[in-house]
Parts: C-alpha cells; sequence; structure tokens
C-alpha cells in the first residue's frame, strides 16, 4: 500500500489548480458585493429621506416582473435554482441573474419593500461562477466545486463572515450533511471576496454582546450556567417555531396569491398595496427595509433589539409578516437579514419573559431563526463567533441546533435536499431524498392544508 503522504504532490497540484480558478471568482463576486452594498445603501438613504417613495411600490413591483417574465430566462429560480445546479448540472444559470437580482433588489429597497440582501449575493455569486466555469470549459464536477465556492464567495463577502459563508455553502444543499470535497476552494474564495469587498470600501455592521457571567460551585469557576442554558432552550424552541413559519407564511402566500389572482402582474400589486397598507397601520416605516439601523428617534431595529426595551413584543411577528408578503408577492431581496430582525427582536421580547439578559437573547434569536429557516445549525454556530465573538459559543450551538429540530423538514429553500431526517423512530425511519418543495406537496403542513382548502 502507498504512503498516505505520496499523494501531497498531486494534492499541492490540485491546490494551486483551484487556487488559480477561485482567484478571478472571488475578485468578481467580492467586487460586484461591494458595488451592492455601496448602492444599496444609497437606495435605503434615498427612501428614508423621501418616505413618500412607499407608494410607488406597487408600480415598481410592474418593472421588476415586466424585467423576470422578459429579460430574465430561468432567472427566477434564484438561489434554488443553484442549488439544482449543484445538485444535477444541466440547466444553467443565466449570467443575466447577477445584474437583474442587483437591479431588482435595489428596487424594492428604495421603494420600501421589506427584504433582505442574501439571496441578491448568493445569486451574484452563483451567476458570476457558472459563466466563468463556461469560460474555462470545467467540466462537471469541477463546475459543482466552483458553484459551491461562488455562494460562499457571496454569502462571505456581504456579511463580512468568510468562515460562515464557507460552512454555509457546504451545510445549505442537503440537511443533515456536509461534504467537504468543496471545502478548500468554498473557503478561500469567501476569505478573499471578503478582503477584496471590504477593501473596496463596504461596510459590515459591528455587533457586541455585553453580558458576562462568572457562575462558581465548590469554589470552582464553572463556563456553563445551568439555570440559564434551560432558558435558552425555551427560547430556542420559539426560536425555531418562528423559523418554521416565516418559511411556511412565505410559501402560503405564494400559493393563495396564484390560486386566487394568477396574474403576476396583479399579484405584485397587490402585495405591494398590501405592505403600504400595513406601514400606515403600524403608523412608522421600522419594518420594510433590511431594519438593521432604525431611521427614527426610538424606532425598532436589529441593533435597537440588543437593548432592553429596543423592541415591542410583536415587532419580530410584524417584520415576519411584511417580508413573507413583499417575497411572495414577487418582490426581490433575500431572507436572512429580515430572520435576524425577526430573531433578534423575538430574542428580546423572550429575554422580557424569562428573565434572561437581553443582548444575549437578541444575538441567540438572530443566530437561531436564521439556522431553523435555512437547516444550517453549523453555519450560523460559527457566524455568531464570527459577529459576536467566542464568548458565547456554547449558547450559541444550543440556541441554533434546537431552533433547527424544532423547525422541521421545512425552510426557505424549496431545492434543499434532506439527506438525513431529523427525527426517526426506534426502528429507524427510512431516508428522505425528497427536495423540500416536494415534501410540502406530499405532506401538506396546517398552512398548506388550510391553502388547499380556500383555492378550492
Amino acid at each position: 500500500m502507498a504512503h498516505p503522504l505520496s499523494a501531497n504532490p498531486k494534492i499541492l497540484i490540485q491546490i494551486i489548480r483551484w487556487t488559480l480558478l477561485i482567484t478571478p471568482v472571488a475578485i468578481l463576486v467580492g467586487s460586484l458585493n461591494a458595488f451592492f452594498l455601496w448602492i444599496l445603501s444609497t437606495a435605503t438613504a434615498t427612501r428614508v429621506d423621501n418616505p413618500w417613495l412607499i407608494y410607488l411600490l406597487p408600480l415598481a413591483g410592474i418593472v421588476i416582473v415586466y424585467c423576470y417574465r422578459n429579460l430574465g430566462k430561468n432567472s427566477e429560480g434564484g438561489n434554488n435554482l443553484i442549488m439544482d445546479e449543484i445538485h444535477q448540472p444541466g440547466a444553467g444559470i443565466p449570467t443575466r441573474m447577477g445584474p437583474l437580482v442587483l437591479i431588482t433588489t435595489v428596487i424594492t429597497h428604495l421603494f420600501g419593500g421589506s427584504a433582505g440582501r442574501e439571496g441578491t449575493a448568493v445569486q451574484i455569486g452563483g451567476a458570476t461562477t457558472h459563466w466563468l466555469a463556461r469560460l474555462f470549459k470545467l467540466n462537471e464536477a469541477d463546475t459543482r466545486l466552483i458553484l459551491i465556492s461562488g455562494v460562499a464567495a457571496g454569502f462571505g463577502a456581504v456579511f463580512g463572515t468568510p468562515l460562515t459563508g464557507a460552512i454555509f455553502a457546504l451545510e445549505v444543499l442537503a440537511i443533515g450533511r456536509l461534504r467537504y470535497d468543496a471545502i478548500i476552494p468554498a473557503l478561500f474564495a469567501a476569505i478573499l471576496a471578503d478582503f477584496v469587498c471590504s477593501a473596496l470600501g463596504a461596510h459590515h455592521t459591528h455587533y457586541r454582546i455585553d453580558f458576562l457571567q462568572n457562575i462558581t460551585l465548590f469554589d470552582h469557576v464553572l463556563k456553563v450556567d445551568l439555570w440559564l442554558m434551560v432558558k435558552i432552550i425555551i427560547g430556542s424552541v420559539a426560536f425555531g417555531l418562528a423559523g418554521y413559519l416565516f418559511g411556511e407564511l412565505t410559501h402560503a402566500f405564494k400559493d393563495i396569491f396564484k390560486a386566487t389572482l394568477k396574474n403576476p402582474y396583479v399579484i405584485v400589486v397587490t402585495g405591494g398595496l398590501i405592505v403600504i397598507g400595513l406601514t400606515q397601520w403600524i403608523g412608522n416605516y421600522d419594518y420594510i427595509g433590511l431594519g438593521v439601523y432604525s431611521t427614527r428617534e426610538g424606532g425598532v431595529s436589529i441593533l435597537s433589539a440588543f437593548q432592553e426595551g429596543g423592541a415591542e413584543w410583536y415587532s419580530w411577528a410584524l417584520k415576519l409578516l411584511l417580508t413573507a408578503i413583499t417575497l411572495a408577492a414577487g418582490y426581490k431581496g433575500g431572507e436572512v437579514t429580515p430572520l435576524f430582525f425577526v430573531g433578534a427582536t423575538l430574542g428580546n421580547t423572550m429575554a422580557w419573559l424569562l428573565g434572561a439578559p437581553v443582548d444575549l437573547f437578541a444575538a441567540l434569536g438572530f443566530l437561531a431563526v436564521f439556522a431553523a429557516a435555512t437547516n444550517t445549525p453549523l453555519a450560523c454556530t460559527i457566524m455568531g463567533v464570527e459577529l459576536f465573538g467566542a464568548d458565547h459559543m456554547l449558547y450559541f450551538a444550543i440556541a441554533c441546533y434546537t431552533a433547527y429540530y424544532f423547525s422541521g423538514h421545512t425552510g426557505i429553500y424549496s431545492s434543499q435536499r434532506v439527506a438525513v431526517p431529523k427525527l426517526f423512530d426506534d426502528e429507524g425511519a427510512p431516508k428522505i431524498t425528497h427536495k423540500l418543495g416536494e415534501l410540502r406537496e406530499t405532506h401538506s403542513s396546517l398552512l398548506k392544508a388550510l391553502v388547499k382548502k380556500f383555492s378550492k
């Protein structure tokens, strides 16, 4: 048998080859995301200075639908299209998907839609890398790896979390399974893309947890507060259910719109009018746009949720509802930043209910609702370390994995596969190989059943 070290020269050659392939990918994706973050910030500032722009949201929706129906080819598939291409190459990812989703996401935010930015960054990464894969004439196996790297680069650059980007790109493809064949190119792509994005002036939000604990038992310092851990598990069940509700409500609204209104132009106009109506009923603009920073004194935002009294008990529900309607109606953008808002504000509320540290629970909700909705608990745990530091890493993991289990076999990505079921019986449940979208059709949730009854 050959000695394991005999393969080292081949491994070195492969690493050099992938470094050469990934470098232009990461530079392009990092540069495009820096431009995206800059123009998105400009659009948000313009909307804040001109609040009347929200009344043009239905017209903006018509433009978005027109662009996708007449210029988008199969770009409408978005992140799910990229996942399908990674699993089963062949359908192709149109290069136009990158600039198209960038432009339409900016339009959504300029006119007051409630959406995020992660989906846009990932699609920019996927479209760019698929174009380069065709340019380099890569085979199917290499195309799969470079697409995963593009997803990692897009995610890592837009949030300033390169390690999270690499793990997310591997973990999001299939529930319960990580394939490490792409970890080196994905990690390198995420690090370089984040470096390029930051070097070009992109700014990422800085979060902070001030809570520190000093628990002793029998004169020995303990790393874990058991009573606090019980509270975290209780809160994380709520975080998991919130992640479940977000995914199911978004899909339910899509089904209702298609069953009743049918025409995509009518759907997007109706969705825009509902968003306008709800915003006027709420009486402020805290729950549209990204929601990272507050646009008024005493307003609710992700950052304010880390402070006592920084969110209303119902803030998470309003953001969840407005985002589900915005995305279901056909407006563009990601889900992740709204999920951060939902999680942080729900964490603020759970801290009040359970008598727990507000900033810690806001951070746990921030991570765990995202983990529940995307089925990526490991990536979210790592994100906690990259954003908040490693002091509370154990609590991050407990929250993310608890929320992950309580979200069930659902999520925001219909093309995500189920490699290892979350629940099994004593005899061992059979493997589920369906996509989440297919499972939703064959194993109707309560919301799905209600939609079917409503649409008859």
